[in-house]
């Protein structure tokens, strides 16, 4: 039997805005997921540490607090650091120039404010095949 998809939902910074986070925890586990939820005042090194001893298959990050082009970039190039092909997804306000450019550095996707929750987790079930 294959183990559930194990993915580590995270805020990054000082961004307490965390109503979407806790929905998205509840549709993930309703799908079957295991989610593992680490929330407020985060450090890019604190959500690789965490991602890689819990053996994640992905980490989602909320942010609403305009650090995207900050903390999101420093996310991905600490995975790489580490060796570690963990596939990082986003959900908050990020202007479409600045969400092109932050998949440019590595982010896998970018989901907007009212994504349809199944369009989230269907994604997140096409990374891990």
């Amino acid at each position: 039997m294959d183990r559930k998809i194990r993915i580590l939902l995270s805020k990054v910074g000082l961004d307490a805005h965390d109503r979407g986070i806790h929905v998205l925890e509840d549709a993930l586990r309703d799908a079957g997921m295991e989610v593992i939820v680490n929330t407020f005042g985060q450090k890019p090194e604190d959500i690789v540490k965490i991602a890689i001893e819990k053996n994640v298959d992905v980490i989602g990050i909320s942010i609403h607090s305009a650090t995207h082009n900050v903390y999101l970039p420093e996310i991905v190039k600490l995975l790489k650091k580490e060796n570690a092909d963990i596939p990082v997804i986003v959900g908050g306000v990020i202007p479409d120039e600045d969400a092109a450019r932050l998949k440019k550095t590595g982010v896998k996707e970018i989901f907007k404010p009212g994504e349809s929750l199944d369009i989230i987790i269907e994604f997140i079930k096409k990374l891990k095949k």
